[in-house]
């Protein structure tokens, strides 16, 4: 038998062999899977009992990476809450993220103190530039493919706020305003669309990032939730000729820094009945009597509401069904809280490259994690807001 041969036959039998494992772990995950949902169900597939606790809602697909190779899951879909598998250990990306940058500005002599310790304390201090560039390049991969993907439907609502985190230019630390862009679409899914990073939050920032998310397939706009930023507004109006936004949270906020401390809590009263109202036109005639009494006090309060009636109302032209959700940008807090978390592990940021490695991968995970819950909003209230009315029902739960 020629070497070529035995050559041939081994391989055969190595992928006999890959094919033999990969079968046995799509089982056992399965296997898994049921066992699991079983659990937060409290009945068995199919089985008609007083003891369920919630129903079944179909499946979505995902491909998990092994060792053996790639491997096409089919998880189960629940109608309330959500099921992600514990085998597939949803953070692990971001954590390698934060390993990667953490070692990335060890090895460049960038990092603080407190990030030596922890290079230290892990082990790998003797890591090389160069296998530290391979770990990056890895983790950059899967973040830019995710970063850049196509985007298909209509998005009637868009959130976009900025958080800022310190890094190491030209030998000086500055601050880089980092720009998170969630949206909800006609199927009422939350996903995070994109990340961008520049060094302030000027028009020509926001137009760019606002036009490469139009660029990969972003329409049917309707509302834009951010804090105030004039020229935010202007590109947004530009780009997809959407509603500004207010967020509600924040304006409170400056609103009451123009009242002396011991009138904050009477004026924040004040100022919550106008949000309590039914309709907007009650919304808009209670923001004018609140102005009005506060004018007589605190001229520069009145004068600020009179300014800002419009942007902070602008969400009650839409479904109330949706108000609590587009009043603020409350729903990137969680977000933000988590870039945060981890930033400051980071302390200071080698490079823009590492922020978007990191905040890219904690985005991925969440957008998976947002991917398996229940609808952020119902189909039925999102038809009065998309240009198509069409319902899609869900698939029929056995």
């Amino acid at each position: 038998m020629t070497e070529e041969r035995m050559a041939l036959i081994e391989l055969v039998e190595k992928q006999a062999d890959g094919d033999l494992v990969r079968e046995m772990l799509a089982f056992a995950a399965e296997r898994i899977m049921e066992a699991e949902v079983e659990v937060r169900t409290g009945a068995t597939k199919g089985a008609r009992t007083p003891m369920r606790e919630v129903q079944r809602n179909g499946y979505r697909d995902r491909d998990w990476d092994t060792r053996a190779g790639r491997i096409a899951l089919e998880i189960p879909k629940l109608r309330k809450g959500s099921y992600f598998p514990s085998f597939l250990e949803p953070r692990r990306t971001a954590e390698k993220a934060l390993v990667a940058v953490i070692q990335e500005a060890y090895v460049h002599g960038v990092s603080t103190r407190s990030v030596d310790d922890l290079v230290k304390a892990m082990g790998a201090g003797g890591m090389s530039k160069s296998q530290v560039s391979r770990l990056c390049a890895e983790i950059d991969e899967r973040v830019n493919a995710f970063l850049s993907r196509p985007l298909e439907g209509a998005w009637p609502y868009l959130w976009l706020d900025a958080t800022y985190l310190k890094v190491r230019e030209s030998g000086r630390i500055v601050s880089r305003a980092v720009i998170v862009a969630v949206a909800v679409n006609e199927d009422g899914k939350r996903e995070v669309l994109g990340v961008a990073t520049g060094p302030s939050e000027a028009e020509t920032f926001w137009t760019e990032f606002l036009r490469s998310l139009a660029d990969r397939g972003l329409r049917g706009v309707k509302l834009v939730i951010a804090d105030d930023h004039k020229g935010l507004r202007a590109a947004a109006r530009r780009v997809f000729n959407a509603t500004h936004q207010r967020c509600r949270v924040h304006w409170m906020r400056n609103a009451l820094a123009h009242a002396p401390a011991k009138q904050r809590s009477a004026v924040a009263a004040m100022l919550k009945t106008i949000f309590a109202q039914e309709t907007k036109a009650d919304a808009e005639a209670q923001w004018e009597t609140v102005a009005d009494a506060l004018r007589e006090k605190i001229e520069k309060l009145g004068i600020f509401m009179d300014v800002f009636r419009d942007d902070v109302l602008a969400y009650m032209d839409f479904p109330r069904e949706h108000w609590a959700q587009i009043a603020s940008t409350n729903p990137l807090e969680r977000v933000n809280r988590e870039i945060k978390r981890r930033a400051d592990v980071i302390g200071i940021f080698p490079n823009d490259d590492a922020i978007i490695r990191l905040v890219g991968a904690l985005m991925l995970e969440t957008n998976d994690e947002w991917t398996v819950a229940r609808r952020y909003m119902s189909l039925e209230t999102l038809a009065r807001v998309t240009d198509n009315p069409t319902v899609r029902l869900p698939a029929v739960a056995t």
